[in-house]
């Protein structure tokens, strides 16, 4: 089957009805995609729409669902709701007064929500990737077209973030911004901490759970937390950071002896993604990377798949927002809250704007500083600390604790710097290769917050 469906008469005339005899605005709302987000999205706005429409005076109701098999079952009771396999039909429908797109991706994404904001409809969507490449340039759309683009689900999943950063932090001289984005990571590097899994091992058991995709690049390689730290950076500072401008670096080279050291010098592994813009220059740097974050650190604290995000402001201090990152349920129910807002707008006549950016400047990594937590394999004979510190001297990266663990064969230096740049590390690391003394560098993995 193909082509849009027409909506029945009878729901048209009930919603006529309604407004009339009850004084109520209706909204009807066109829901672009049904899986996971959209498929919870239904139900929950069911039967949350007489507490909405109590509390806020508006009748809101999706009306139109545009899916790419229409003969799939869901798991949803759809009722009377027109279903399509056109998503432009129910863009340019008439009768759908807002859209919400939950279908992912750049395209056809981007276009439907460039024609749903031309046509002056109020947008919903969780798209991280979309916004992370062309967010500026739709939001700047929206203002001009006088409607609302809220994205609250993009990020962090239920986890109110977006709106505090919009609004409530609008004054705030924000520094820093970080997190847990990403809850497949988390949960590998959970099951990695504590149960001493390997991490091939953690990897299969979060895809047999369903945290993990078969192909697990977006996720494990840092993608995925790259779009989300995109978009924080750029409300967070109201500067335009996409996600090429973004450093990534995945967790697939952790190992089971990175954790371990860790744990016993007092840390928890994380990939976090930071955004920080310093308040002297104006530069903006956004990355994505493992890390060592100390354990009295609320950040490693957070276990399994869930989310967490470090706000740190000049004048408020600390917060720390927590919760689902991910999932159907949480999604949902951060979608629902932006459709509640852009309802009561377009029926009050207004909109949210989030105002104009500018490009940012960019703090390449190499620029950026860090303590950094660094292992070596070594030959066990003298001299060969001497040899080795040397190297770290002569690049100018002072080392803040050095230890040796085992001997023989198993000689391994661990050291934790002060603060360096990243370019003189990582010069070290290339001198510490050509030495004869080290046979092997283990991982380089960044100490934060300490």
């Amino acid at each position: 089957m193909s082509g849009p469906i027409s909506f029945a008469a009878d729901n048209l005339t009930n919603v006529s009805e309604m407004t009339a005899t009850t004084g109520k605005q209706a909204v009807r709302i066109g829901l672009l995609g049904c899986g996971n987000v959209g498929g919870a999205l239904v139900p929950l706005l069911n039967a949350q729409r007489e507490s909405i429409r109590a509390r806020t005076g508006v009748d809101v109701q999706v009306t139109m669902v545009a899916v790419r098999n229409i003969s799939r079952d869901r798991g949803v009771d759809l009722g009377s709701i027109a279903v399509t396999n056109d998503a432009m039909a129910v863009v340019t429908d008439p009768d759908v007064d807002l859209v919400v797109e939950v279908i992912g991706g750049i395209e056809p994404a981007r276009e439907l929500i460039v024609a749903a904001i031309e046509a002056g409809k109020p947008v919903v969507t969780g798209n991280k990737e979309l916004l992370a490449n062309h967010g500026a340039e739709l939001f700047a759309l929206a203002d001009a077209q006088g409607v609302d683009l809220l994205f609250e689900a993009a990020v962090a999943g239920g986890i109110p973030l977006i709106r505090p950063l919009r609004e409530s932090l609008r004054g705030e001289p924000l520094t820093r911004v970080m997190g847990i984005l990403n809850g497949t990571t988390n949960y590998i590097l959970s099951k990695m901490s504590n149960e001493g899994a390997d991490y091939g091992e953690a990897l299969a058991e979060a895809q047999r759970l369903g945290y993990a995709e078969r192909d697990p690049t977006a996720d494990v390689e840092g993608y995925d937390a790259g779009a989300k730290a995109a978009i924080i950076a750029t409300i967070a500072f109201g500067v335009k950071v996409v996600a090429g401008d973004v450093y990534h670096e995945g967790i697939s080279n952790i190992t089971a002896g990175d954790i371990a050291i860790a744990r016993r010098l007092g840390y928890t592994v994380k990939l976090l993604g930071i955004a920080e813009q310093d308040p002297e220059t104006s530069e903006v740097a956004v990355r994505v990377h493992p890390a060592m974050v100390p354990n009295d650190h609320p950040l490693a604290s957070v276990r399994d798949s869930y989310n967490a995000v470090f706000v740190e402001g000049a004048s408020v201090g600390s917060l720390m927002f927590y919760g689902r990152g991910a999932g159907g349920g949480p999604t949902a129910s951060a979608v629902l809250g932006d459709v509640i807002d852009a309802a009561v707008n377009l029926c009050n006549g207004t909109h949210g704007t989030i105002g104009s950016f500018q490009r940012a400047r960019v703090r390449a990594i190499d620029a950026t500083s860090a303590e950094y937590l660094l292992a070596l394999d070594v030959v066990d004979r003298p001299g060969v600390l001497h040899s080795v510190t040397g190297v770290f001297a002569e690049h100018g990266v002072s080392i803040r604790a050095a230890e040796q663990e085992g001997a023989g064969d198993e000689a391994r230096l661990v050291f934790i710097t002060h603060v360096a740049l990243e370019s003189s590390v990582q010069a070290t690391v290339r001198k510490l290769r050509e030495l004869d003394v080290v046979r092997r560098i283990g991982g380089l993995i960044r100490v934060i917050g300490g």
